[in-house]
């Protein structure tokens, strides 16, 4: 299934049925003010589809081909926006970057925004001129004609200071540079993205409860499932008459994904046994009695927002290795989400969640392929599956903040236990986006 977000807002109801929502509108003043508190002259990203900053800013998610955005602060708005677009994708760039930012004029109720005002100020506008160019170039063009000379000499333009984004591509930076260009990183769009607006949750929320259905199937096959054989004659769990495999339980849980309107984006990621301590496990080995079955769903919704949810079962096992574990593992869960407030380093966070899983006897600096805890309590949550802030950084957690916390330990020789949930830093704690119960042992919760 394809990992591309399509259409101006749409997601699955209870039983299904898709209801309209309003478009996503992004405040584009923070870059502005990013420009100005540089002493830049503009703010210039570059790319396509799948350039989450680019996305996050234009709310434009079709084209399939390098396309610009420049804004610039201007003494008559708060700033203006242009959107250098294919010129196939004008209708929809103009659809969702320009007139989904206006606000409704009074009396209407028709869904659709028209002539108002735009909601954050800044002026917005779609180019499609100079489309055998390459974006870069347009981007230039468009930030000579606006702070320079309306010519095409580079040499009769003024030296401006351009912010970019730090994935901005190598040719477009060769394009802006010379140009007669300097070009600036600045992290003003990753601090942005981080805080999370009311319709931003809403979206969050929606993904995250797709996310839970898709859990609830998987926990629900290894309930149905039966202790019998492989075809080499091994212990192996047994689903509708045929060995359960990985990738089974896979293709169920993405169809209950699927079902409710989300993409699972590749990210369905299964592990059993030994392979539960590969973070990404996507293989089809077979699900065997008595091993850890380690479930990580993060579907991405149809705005472009992801969900990350995460559990691990045991089916017939002996309360060994794995009951410790997971013991283990949502206490850490619990003294992590203890520690969440506004003001807390994020990586306070992870010192909790480590110190937990130390006092519980396992590892809490283990490095990749050793026994213990191997990676990061967690990270933020939003346009890209993993975002600011990291909670192994310093970043002091503030409202609208979303972060998956999910504390996990491995054995190589044995499985993985992780547990994970996606939660918001609200003004006095947190709150969990979805809720999802615990127990090693699988049940029927669908």
């Amino acid at each position: 299934m394809s990992d591309r977000g399509d259409g101006a807002g749409t997601d699955t109801a209870e039983h299904g049925q898709f209801r309209q929502l309003p478009p996503l509108r992004t405040d584009l003043t923070p870059i502005v003010e990013a420009i100005d508190a540089a002493d830049a002259d503009a703010f210039v990203a570059v790319g396509d589809r799948f350039d989450d900053d680019l996305r996050y800013l234009t709310r434009f998610c079709g084209p399939d081909r390098p396309y610009a955005l420049v804004i610039v602060p201007d003494d008559g708005t708060a700033g203006r926006a242009i959107c250098c677009a294919p010129s196939l994708f004008r209708e929809q760039a103009e659809r969702e970057f320009v007139a989904g930012t206006r606000d409704r004029s009074e009396g209407d109720d028709d869904g659709e925004f028209h002539d108002g005002e735009f909601h954050d100020g800044v002026a917005r506008e779609v180019r499609t001129d100079r489309v055998g160019d390459h974006a870069g170039e347009r981007a230039a063009a468009v930030v000579r004609g606006l702070l320079g000379s309306e010519t095409d000499d580079s040499s009769e333009t003024d030296d401006n200071t351009l912010l970019v984004p730090p994935s901005i591509p190598h040719d477009a930076a060769v394009y802006l540079e010379r140009d007669g260009n300097a070009l600036a990183s600045t992290d003003a769009v990753a601090t942005a993205r981080a805080r999370k607006t009311a319709a931003e949750l809403d979206r969050l929320r929606r993904v995250q409860r797709a996310a839970v259905a898709g859990m609830a199937r998987a926990e629900a096959v290894l309930a149905e499932s039966e202790v019998g054989t492989d075809e080499t004659e091994s212990p192996a769990l047994r689903w509708e008459g045929a060995p359960l495999t990985a990738e089974r339980l896979r293709r169920a849980v993405n169809a209950t994904l699927a079902a409710r309107g989300v993409r699972d984006a590749g990210n369905t990621a299964i592990g059993a046994g030994p392979s539960a301590t590969d973070r990404h496990c996507v293989g089809d080995n077979p699900v065997r009695p008595g091993e850890t079955v380690l479930i990580d769903v993060s579907p991405r919704g149809p705005d472009g927002y992801y969900g990350d949810l995460t559990r691990t079962f045991v089916v017939d096992g002996d309360g060994g290795w794995e009951r410790r574990a997971y013991l283990a593992v949502e206490s850490a869960r619990d003294v992590a989400l203890d520690e969440i407030e506004p003001g807390v380093p994020a990586k306070a966070v992870h010192g909790e969640a480590a110190a937990e899983l130390a006092a519980y006897g396992f590892d809490p600096n283990a490095g990749e392929g050793e026994a213990g805890f191997t990676h990061d309590t967690g990270h933020g949550v939003g346009v890209s599956r993993h975002e600011s802030p990291s909670l192994s950084s310093g970043t002091e957690l503030r409202p609208g903040h979303v972060v998956a916390i999910g504390p996990g330990v491995y054995d190589p020789d044995v499985g993985g236990v992780r547990l994970e949930d996606l939660v918001v830093v609200s003004e006095d704690g947190y709150e969990i986006l979805a809720e999802y119960p615990f127990g090693i042992v699988p049940s029927e919760r669908e």
